[in-house]
């Protein structure tokens, strides 16, 4: 599965990262995806969480179940 890791940037880099990612993977016809924010102080995690909530392209997106550092991506 197609993964995008964040760690060592920061808030704002990570949104545009995350939104490039989508966009290549939907060029790429790819469904599912990981994005690795990490555990720590929670920051990058909410914040992928605010940048998936809003990207028209997500149908759903769940923390997964074996690591809470990483998000599970559904596209449309």
């Amino acid at each position: 599965m197609p993964t995008l890791d964040l760690h060592g940037y920061d808030r704002d880099y990570s949104r545009i990262l995350i939104n490039d990612f989508i966009e290549d993977q939907i060029k790429q016809k790819n469904k599912e995806l990981i994005i690795v924010h990490g555990i720590g102080t929670g920051v990058l995690k909410k914040m992928t969480q605010e940048t998936l909530k809003k990207n028209k392209h997500v149908k759903e997106y769940k923390i997964d179940n074996f690591n809470d550092g990483m998000t599970v991506v559904t596209l449309k």
